[in-house]
């Protein structure tokens, strides 16, 4: 069977609409002055993971459903724009979206509109099959309808990863997702234990790999049943927003676990990729590139301490 796509996105296509706000959690006021004002842009999960991808050279191909709305326009633009291949399946309740609140710290607090989807929503068997067959890798978000695509995208042959976010642990609707996967992401924020849980999700699924993500404290890694610690990397500009830098890890995590590195030197390049995500304001999409990625990474493995 040819593989003529690296990695299949699923899920996790929509808009944002981003506020810069004077402080994080924000206190009840009648109303606030946004001097730097109050953006609507493409880009969501799913999104930022395949321009992320895409970015580093591979061919990427996204599917989701969307609307027939202004907002589903802004997707469509931004995948034409950055030139990745884009199936988008009618969704009658209109494309997803989200408001993000992000403070002077570049920590943000997001708000998700649920009532553009349904739990009886699904993405065509034949269009995941024929999708899933043609890649060498599949990455799924944890976006409504992807998880009843999790059977066939086993059937298919390809390698699995997935992004459980701010997980706590204990939630049920992650766990299909968690168990189904082969790298799992996510964030250590709610996870009172997080070697515990990565233990659990390696030890009752399919995963070789699994990082939790600590921001500013780097990441968690779990390979070959041993736990290691990863430091963040130093960012090239000042941070001003940490929207996007959990996609941008997995992103270039994947391309370096693709391309045949190890674990732990591919949580190396998603370190860089994260903390170059933190330096690019939300309104914009803009990941970090090959040449830029490798340089970084060549940089910090000649100036690192020898263990």
């Amino acid at each position: 069977m040819s593989r003529d796509i690296d990695v299949l996105v699923l899920g996790g296509a929509g808009v944002d609409t981003i506020v810069y706000v004077p402080e994080l959690p924000l206190p009840y006021a009648d109303s606030y002055m946004i001097d730097r004002g109050i953006r609507t842009r493409a880009g969501q999960t799913g999104d930022f993971v395949a321009l992320g991808l895409g970015a580093l050279g591979l061919r990427i191909h996204h599917l989701d459903m969307l609307g027939d709305d202004p907002e589903g326009d802004l997707v469509r633009a931004l995948h034409g724009e950055k030139g990745i291949a884009f199936t988008a399946v009618p969704q009658p309740a209109g494309t997803k979206r989200a408001v993000n609140l992000v403070g002077p710290d570049g920590r943000r607090l997001s708000l998700y509109d649920t009532s553009r989807g349904h739990a009886d929503d699904r993405l065509p068997e034949a269009t995941v099959r024929a999708l899933a067959g043609a890649s060498r890798h599949v990455h799924v978000t944890i976006t409504q309808p992807c998880a009843h695509s999790l059977p066939l995208l086993r059937e298919s042959g390809a390698t699995l990863s997935t992004d459980l976010h701010d997980w706590d642990g204990e939630n049920p609707y992650h766990e299909p997702f968690a168990y189904a996967a082969d790298v799992v992401f996510l964030s250590a924020a709610a996870l009172a234990d997080p070697e515990r849980t990565m233990r659990r999700i390696a030890d009752r699924g399919r995963a070789e790999v699994v990082v939790a993500t600590a921001g500013a404290k780097g990441a968690y890694l779990l390979a070959d049943d041993e736990l290691t610690r990863i430091p963040a990397a130093t960012p090239p500009a000042p941070v001003v927003d940490s929207n996007g830098a959990g996609d941008a890890f997995a992103a270039a995590f994947l391309y370096a676990w693709l391309n045949r590195e190890t674990p732990r030197r591919s949580a190396l390049y998603g370190a860089i990729a994260g903390a170059h995500a933190c330096t690019v304001p939300s309104t914009e999409a803009d990941a970090i590139g090959r040449d830029e990625l490798l340089v970084r990474v060549a940089e910090s493995e000649v100036t690192a301490p020898n263990p």
